[in-house]
């Protein structure tokens, strides 16, 4: 059975202020979906100083989705201002939901006691795989609704099986029609299930479908990864009830109506501390990384530490929502001396190597002496992007779809590129370029943009050299 919308007599918990610093007004100059903005790299300088980290992307993106689950007032502090949040924004905004950026990472948001789903911004939508978290919140109060397929970085074949047969468990149907899945719920509650993958994205959807059960669930098989436990920690802060998170076990007892004023701050991104650590590796630089939520690249500082490289880590402090360990990281020079490792790289789950993580190695390994071979099993384009780095002169032979052995150390040298359409692929070209000596050309940073908020000036307070030009 569908619950009710909240009844008109139900008391606002709060009152939503308007700002003149709202999403219209563009503060930050959000790239338009229609316009090209490039990177000029002046390369071959040393980086130094220190860089604090922001928010999480992949947490922010299903935080967003999951604040359709609160009637009150939510108000996520530190939220990182990227493309990617943007689209999400956009679409939240096109179906009613009143939002506001406080000051520059303070967003405040509020949902209608109606959502109405057929002024949903398409073209926002099919520029982001995070519509697909669209579906556990709006079960709980539409019976039939439509969503654009899902876009995002192009990496291959992402079938949404594991969704379809996660959602059915809660009595929802997903059916692919012409450019869109139409979706058809029967409302149940499941009691005890095994997710089909173990992945991050329906991980997060299937805790969304259970957080307005009243019935327990248990969920078998759920990924473990930080935007995972970061979306749980959020909903704990609600109210709902949720055990075992940071394993693959959960039992979950939700709230069939959620209605309370509350602030959050996610936590930081360790993807964008690898980013960091990559770049400051490549340049044989010395940089110190504050707030790191290192337990979660724990295992990507283990691999380094037996590559030969160098890194002090401080004592550890508690991160701003209260639950993630955070500690600054300094990575000291390795002076050419780095040695590849005799066996293979590759992701896992967490507390494996992250996804996300790998491609990091890539330029990491192009400076290292030896022969790295990167197997990226879980996509199937990706590893043929990081051949694009032989254009920069790291020596990188692709062996298939998925495998690649990466020689070094190389010499790196100046180019005129263009991104892939992959975040993490395309982040490797710049990191390539600030160790190129010359001026190279980065063209079409849009992708860059969806996870990494104002990286060029960030990158320029570490002494680099980065232009934004259109």
């Amino acid at each position: 059975m569908i619950p009710d919308v909240p009844k008109s007599s139900d008391p606002e918990p709060g009152s939503f202020i308007n700002h003149a610093d709202t999403l219209a007004s563009n503060p930050l100059g959000f790239q338009s979906i229609n316009r090209e903005v490039h990177l000029r790299i002046e390369g071959g300088r040393r980086l130094h100083g220190d860089i604090t980290l922001k928010a999480s992307k992949n947490a922010a993106v299903a935080l967003l989705c999951a604040s359709l689950l609160n009637y009150g007032l939510t108000r996520f502090l530190n939220f990182p201002r990227i493309e990617e949040v943007t689209r999400i924004i956009e679409v939240l905004e096109s179906i009613g939901v009143k939002i506001n950026w406080r000051d520059s990472n303070t967003l405040e948001l509020r949902r209608p006691k109606r959502l109405m789903l057929e002024n949903l911004n398409e073209e926002a939508a099919r520029r982001t795989r995070s519509v697909l978290m669209l579906i556990g919140p709006l079960m709980h109060d539409h019976a039939e609704f439509d969503i654009p397929y899902a876009g995002g970085c192009k990496l291959g074949e992402r079938t949404i099986k594991p969704h379809q047969y996660a959602l059915e468990e809660f009595g929802v149907s997903i059916t692919a029609t012409e450019k869109r899945y139409t979706v058809k719920v029967g409302k149940k509650a499941p009691g005890e299930m095994t997710l089909y993958e173990t992945g991050n994205t329906v991980t997060n959807n299937t805790i969304l479908a259970a957080a307005c059960m009243a019935e327990e669930t248990f969920i078998q098989a759920a990924s473990c990864d930080y935007m995972v436990q970061d979306l749980c920690y959020f909903l704990q802060s609600l109210g709902v009830e949720i055990e075992g998170i940071g394993t693959p076990l959960l039992r979950i007892r939700g709230l069939p109506k959620i209605k309370k004023n509350i602030e959050y701050t996610p936590t930081e991104d360790p993807i964008e501390a690898m980013f960091f650590i990559s770049a400051a590796v490549t340049t044989d630089s010395e940089i110190t990384i504050r707030q790191v939520p290192f337990r979660w690249i724990a295992l990507e500082l283990t691999k380094l530490k037996k590559m030969g490289l160098k890194y002090t880590l401080s004592s550890s402090y508690k991160a701003a929502n209260g639950y993630v360990d955070l500690a600054d990281i300094t990575i000291h020079r390795h002076w050419g001396k780095l040695s590849a490792l005799p066996d293979k790289l590759h992701p896992n789950v967490w507390p494996g190597l992250n996804p996300d993580s790998l491609p990091y190695f890539v330029p990491i390994a192009g400076v290292a002496t030896g022969r790295t071979l990167i197997h990226d099993w879980i996509y199937e384009q990706r590893a043929i992007y990081y051949a694009e780095l032989s254009e920069l002169g790291i020596k990188v032979e692709l062996l298939d779809q998925h495998r690649v052995h990466v020689r070094g150390p190389s010499e790196l040298i100046k180019a005129n590129m263009s991104c892939p359409p992959a975040l993490r692929p395309a982040s490797l070209l710049l990191i390539g370029m600030l160790a190129a000596s010359g001026v190279s050309i980065l063209r079409n940073v849009y992708v860059i943009n969806r996870g990494y908020e104002d990286l060029a000036a960030r990158l320029n307070t570490l002494g680099a050299s980065v232009e934004v030009f259109s």
